[in-house]
């Protein structure tokens, strides 16, 4: 613990470094540190090979292997997220109300940075690269603690990320590798309280239940992403499949793909053998109601546990609803708050899907891909939070800074 400690009080102290640094110093900071990414990408690529040959070696399932995996282009992408945040507005110092009250007063709300906040991730190492860059724009120092599966790829990515920091001026610690994969260290690290402002976990449910259920600080949570897609009676049939088609099988492996289709029963026979031929023939098992399978004998019969399962896989379940409020019944009862499409050509039944959900992002014939902080213009996303607290959906710089009050005065003051 003694370690531990001594990085998250050095990060403390780097937080206030990086606080106090001017927009255009971090532009250059965060440009830097993409620059580095590129210039070490021989070293980032080969120690992460060295990660997916170890996982493959495993039996690691193929969904944790994708999110592992980097490529040339997807560093390239990584690369162009931190340039593109770079750019971004800096939330650090914005107003967002300004009003003078009666008694003379000037009472502002203006956001400044959280001071601490803790990563906590599995397989993905890219996130290494787009948390720390995010944290930094918005003035805070990050501790990032990844798995044990992506640790040479992690160790790769902050050594270049730290030779930005360096030429910069700033200290190693606000951007700190917790190196040591024992999970005791993430109980730890979520109960600094006083070191440790927020922690956002990324991952599979059991890790976020874990760091949530042991929590003393705040948590950003997101316990998986069961996605639907409900395809009314006056869809687009071609639409609704093109939808459905690039939800699922584009990347089945992340938490935006589609996971459920609900359609409408005045569609249903014409509208589900073709979507099952395409999705065969791509390679996703489809397991439906018993509708369903009375339409489409092939399909595999679903269960209960069906609905409501995040199988990022190539796996697909369908049911047929009567009408629109079944499908949004359906989807309070068995969805996670994290993001639903309907497919419809009628503006009022678009509303009504729209109003009957609180999920965190709702989508009206647009594929759940782009429920991304990238493709929502965030530069990329910290995370997404399916809790309601300062933020919900994808997390971008906003997310990470918090308001406070600002009241100026000419010497009121309260009688009574």
């Amino acid at each position: 613990m003694t370690n531990l400690n001594e990085q998250l009080h050095a990060a403390r102290a780097a937080a206030q470094v990086i606080a106090a640094m001017g927009s255009e110093a971090k532009r250059a900071l965060i440009h830097a540190m993409a620059q580095a990414l590129a210039d070490g990408r021989d070293a980032i690529l080969t120690a992460n090979a060295r990660d997916v040959d170890a996982a493959n070696e495993a039996k690691q399932n193929a969904a944790l292997i994708d999110r592992l995996r980097l490529n040339p282009s997807r560093l390239d992408a990584v690369v162009a997220a931190l340039n593109q945040i770079a750019e971004l507005p800096d939330p650090v110092g914005e107003i967002t109300h300004s009003e003078q009250r009666p008694n003379g007063l000037t009472v502002q709300r203006v956001r400044i940075p959280l001071g601490v906040v803790a990563m906590i991730y599995e397989a993905r190492p890219n996130v290494t690269a787009d948390a720390a860059s995010l944290c930094l724009m918005a003035g805070n120092a990050v501790v990032l603690r990844g798995g044990s599966e992506a640790l040479h790829s992690n160790l790769a990515i902050a050594a270049a990320l730290h030779g930005a920091l360096a030429a910069h001026g700033v200290p190693e610690a606000a951007l700190t590798l917790i190196t040591d994969t024992d999970r005791e260290r993430i109980r730890e690290l979520v109960q600094a309280q006083g070191l440790i402002d927020l922690v956002i976990p990324r991952g599979g449910e059991g890790l976020i239940r874990f760091v949530t259920d042991n929590a003393r600080v705040p948590v950003i949570q997101h316990y998986k992403g069961v996605c639907h897609l409900f395809v009314d009676a006056s869809a687009d049939p071609a639409l609704a499949l093109k939808l459905l088609i690039d939800g699922k099988t584009t990347r089945p492996a992340v938490c935006n793909a589609l996971e459920t289709m609900l359609v409408h029963r005045d569609i249903a026979a014409t509208f589900i053998p073709n979507a099952v031929v395409r999705l065969r023939a791509l390679g996703v098992q489809v397991r439906g109601c018993p509708q369903t399978h009375a339409i489409y004998a092939g399909v595999v019969p679903a269960n209960e546990s069906d609905f409501g399962a995040e199988f990022l896989d190539r796996i697909l379940a369908v049911r047929v609803v009567d009408d629109i409020d079944q499908a949004i019944a359906h989807i309070q009862q068995h969805g996670s708050d994290h993001t639903e499409v309907i497919a419809t050509r009628d503006a009022d039944a678009a509303e009504r899907f729209i109003h009957g959900l609180r999920s965190a992002v709702v989508m009206v014939n647009a594929s759940s891909r782009f429920s991304d902080g990238g493709e929502l213009g965030l530069g990329a996303e910290i995370g997404i939070s399916t809790s309601r607290v300062h933020a919900y959906g994808p997390m971008g710089l906003a997310a990470l800074t918090i308001e406070r009050w600002v009241v100026r005065g000419e010497g009121q003051v309260r009688h009574g």
